[in-house]
């Protein structure tokens, strides 16, 4: 199965990681464009001028790890699609360049079902798609969750349990199941 990220579930890092986390282990193909790495490295700025350094070295290992993921989409694609918000088209223009099944974002409002069923896409809540992938190989997110958990406590210094930590990457569904809840 192939996925677009939206920039939206790459910049939140616990989140990035648990998705990144289940590509790497082959639960799915990542897919994106250069514009939403640059959308991730823009929106790290928040952070701080050292927030965009640090997530543009991401993209840098996150590209390394993926050669295939990154879509160029050729601005003439772009006139043939409309969505809500026009910002976005770039998002579903790279889904079908990537021939995705379909595009896991935060954003419901911005990637109507039916404009993305009109491409052969369907979109998917990170909770959801995450608790999708679980379901399919439990171990193996399990695993994901666990090493994601471990270095949290790592860099934080605080003692994380996984309801909290996914409950704040906004994946409280996934926390709960991978807790055993």
């Amino acid at each position: 199965m192939r996925m677009m990220l939206d920039a939206c579930v790459l910049y939140p890092t616990v989140m990035r990681e648990v998705l990144v986390g289940c590509a790497k282990a082959g639960l799915f193909e990542p897919r994106w464009s250069p514009r939403i790495l640059e959308e991730w490295a823009r929106a790290a700025i928040k952070l701080g001028p050292e927030g965009e350094v640090i997530a543009r070295g991401e993209i840098a290992a996150l590209r390394a790890n993926f050669p295939d993921a990154e879509m160029q989409v050729p601005e003439a694609k772009l006139q043939q699609f409309w969505l809500p918000d026009p910002n976005d088209v770039h998002v579903l223009a790279a889904a079908v360049v990537g021939s995705c099944d379909g595009i896991v974002t935060a954003n419901a409002k911005d990637f109507p079902g039916n404009l993305l069923a009109e491409e052969g896409l369907f979109r998917a809540d990170p909770d959801g798609f995450l608790i999708r992938l679980f379901d399919e190989a439990p171990e193996v997110v399990s695993d994901v969750g666990a090493g994601v958990l471990s270095q949290a406590r790592r860099m934080s210094g605080e003692d994380w349990t996984m309801r909290s930590l996914m409950k704040k990457a906004r994946l409280p569904r996934l926390g709960k199941r991978l807790a055993g809840a």
